[in-house]
């Protein structure tokens, strides 16, 4: 009847009608079909109704697929139209992926993209990010659930660091003292234990690059100066300070992932008060304070200064001296961030609760010991809040509704990768695994799957925009109005809730985090603004707020802005942090700083930070805030910008377009 057809790519080619009636038998069968004879006569009718509607006339492919779906419909078959749709929509789905691929090489091998602030432009790194991009492809059309891809790329979810979905996990507190103490094998030969300082933080770093190698996250220490103290017993003061000094000229130079970037580093540290303790904190905050050669910020590590009473946080504690100085190299550096013992949800365990730079907090366990050595966050996907409460249209109800369905599939999305995970072996991972750094992996063998591992680690659900979603729900976000605060809190009980069943679902550790939004930032809001337009307070800028924030743009004052933010963390014990911007360094303000340290206690705040612009002429070595574009001691434009993103450092040049705009809109608090 035919002998022609149009293909998609606009080429005619030979008309086989026996390709409809092997569609129509795959989409019957996907639904418990079997009759082969069914979908010839099927086949018949949709030729028919081809030769009526095109007279002889060329059709194209997807013309010929409408009206499979249209008679598979009309002749009662339902179930199998259904499939039948279905099946077309993941083809085009991965012919699509196919499409986007080559049009991401294409961008990739001009410029490496911006989702990551401290990848590179190298060479190397534009493989790697053109195998990333490879990689969520696959993933997406191939392995993910069709549900959980599609929430995923219309942006209903985001599933992060999809490119690694089923290779490895994102991040642990290594057990830096039990590396140390024993020796390790980093696939070279054995390396023996440390007997000297310098030896010992060349140790460390070696130990953060070769964890790194292994896994798609960040890499923390979560005792830091407890575990470097016995190599720093019989040290001089100089002999300390310059081993960390080469530390942190390791942390800023020394390359992972294939040279991709420096590794991601982050130190806890300020509640040893050995004396070999001290001075490991001492000089390592000395040699932060003294920057790189020519006085740069450094990037790495990230530096927690862990606080806790009767230790550091008043006069008279042991390590006050110390928590003093961390405050002063702080209102210099950006860093060290501050994380609080005795808030509710930390004081139960002493001083054993660590954090990670991006904000990850790892502690509770229904699968083994409550530990922060030895264990990390698995993986971690975000809700679009702001998109359910612009559905709900102020409909409460649904957009509660609407909220647990999306978590309910987030679990189930979370539990899909870690099973992927699970199946992964020792050998897959040879240093995290194989040198036993993960909690019960030195109880495994070369060949065995990973599972009893890494059960101890936590499957996180998180979530952006809270105040675009008040703003959403009620026309104002939560430091504009109280009872705005009141149903942000609700909603995010709510969320916590919901999570914590899931642990009894799954027998796994799930857990809430306040989502770092780096490459999360502008991705949601640009999918929401193309589907809903420009909504005032909502849509109507490049980002959607940091987590539970107060919107960066918002005047309000920094022991305000900690009052209604502090609420927050308690609910989000998989990680959170909340940042107070200064227009300036607040050097010659060390006092102020320490009662608004005291203040974030107070509002049960777990992890904090202080913000300020950080700016070096890279030309004569001029540090200090440069609002121009040029320095003015030498007039040079070679201007290195310093900024926190996500908890971490980055130099502006590195952040996206998203995190660039709300840079920009960022407001000091008085």
């Amino acid at each position: 009847m035919f002998t022609k057809i149009k293909k998609r790519d606009g080429r005619e080619v030979s008309f086989d009608e026996a390709k409809i009636t092997e569609a129509i038998f795959k989409a019957a069968k996907a639904v418990g079909g079997a009759d082969k004879q069914m979908a010839m006569e099927l086949t018949l009718d949709v030729l028919r109704f081809l030769k009526q509607k095109y007279n002889g006339s060329l059709f194209s492919v997807e013309e010929v697929q409408d009206a499979v779906e249209k008679i598979l419909i009309e002749k009662g078959h339902a179930k199998t139209a259904k499939a039948y749709i279905l099946y077309r929509a993941r083809r085009t789905r991965i012919r699509d992926a196919k499409s986007d691929l080559m049009d991401a090489v294409g961008e990739i091998l001009i410029e490496t993209n911006r989702d990551n602030a401290n990848i590179s432009n190298s060479p190397s790194a534009k493989m790697l990010q053109i195998a990333s991009a490879a990689s969520k492809t696959y993933y997406l059309n191939r392995i993910i659930p069709d549900n959980m891809a599609l929430a995923h790329s219309r942006g209903d979810i985001h599933i992060h660091d999809l490119d690694f979905y089923g290779k490895t996990l994102n991040c642990l507190q290594i057990p830096l003292g039990k590396l140390l103490r024993s020796g390790f094998n980093n696939g070279h030969g054995f390396i023996r234990p440390p007997k000297r300082p310098a030896s010992a933080t060349a140790l460390a770093a070696i130990i953060l690059q070769s964890c790194q190698n292994d896994m798609f996250g960040g890499q923390s220490f979560a005792f830091f100066d407890r575990d470097m103290a016995p190599f720093m017993e019989n040290a001089s003061e100089e002999e300390v300070f310059q081993a960390m000094e080469a530390f942190v000229y390791n942390l800023n130079s020394m390359h992972s992932r294939a040279g991709a970037q420096v590794p991601f580093s982050s130190l806890n540290l300020g509640t040893d008060t050995s004396p070999s303790g001290r001075k490991v904190t001492k000089n390592l905050l000395l040699a932060y304070e003294k920057g790189l050669g020519r006085g740069e910020n450094p990037i790495f590590p990230n530096i927690l200064f862990r606080v806790k009473q009767g230790v550091n946080l008043n006069p008279g504690d042991p390590n006050y001296d110390l928590f003093k100085l961390a405050i002063r190299v702080a209102a210099q550096r950006l860093n060290p961030t501050f994380t609080f013992m005795d808030t509710s949800f930390n004081k139960q365990y002493g001083d054993q609760v660590g954090y990670m730079g991006c904000r990850t907090r790892v502690m509770a366990n229904n699968c083994g010991s409550e530990v922060t050595d030895s264990r990390g966050n698995l993986s971690f996907t975000t809700i679009n809040l702001p998109r359910l409460a612009i559905r709900a249209e102020r409909n409460l109800m649904g957009f509660y509704q609407s909220l647990a369905e999306i978590i309910d599939l987030t679990c189930d999305q979370l539990y899909h990768r870690f099973q992927l995970q699970a199946n992964l072996r020792v050998r897959d991972l040879p240093f995290l695994m194989g040198q036993g750094l993960y909690l019960n992996a030195e109880k495994l063998n070369y060949d065995d799957q990973i599972e009893d591992a890494i059960k101890n680690g936590t499957l996180s659900v998180g979530f952006i925009g809270l105040a675009e979603t008040l703003t959403a729900l009620t026309g104002y976000h939560h430091g504009e109005n109280d009872d705005s605060q009141v149903l942000g809190e609700e909603i995010i009980a709510f969320m916590r809730n919901k999570v914590d069943k899931a642990i009894d679902k799954y027998r796994l550790n799930y857990t809430l985090i306040a989502t770092p939004a780096e490459g999360l930032s502008g991705r949601f809001i640009k999918l929401d603004r193309r589907e809903y337009g420009i909504i005032p307070g909502v849509t109507d800028k490049e980002y959607y707020t940091n987590s539970f924030h107060v919107p960066v743009n918002y005047p309000i004052s920094a022991f305000d802005k900690m009052r209604i933010e502090g609420v927050y963390h308690k609910y989000t014990n998989a990680g959170h942090i909340s940042y107070v911007e200064f227009a300036s360094p607040p050097i010659n303000n060390l006092d102020a700083v320490e009662d608004l340290l005291n203040h974030m206690l107070k509002c049960d705040c777990g992890y904090v930070g202080i913000n300020f612009p950080v700016d070096f002429c890279d030309s004569c070595g001029y540090l200090g805030v440069i609002d121009a574009d040029n320095c003015p001691n030498c007039d040079s434009d070679n201007i290195r910008r310093v900024r926190r993103i996500t908890g971490y450092l980055s130099t502006v040049d590195r952040f996206n377009d998203a995190k660039n705009f709300e840079l920009k809109q960022r407001v000091s608090h008085l």
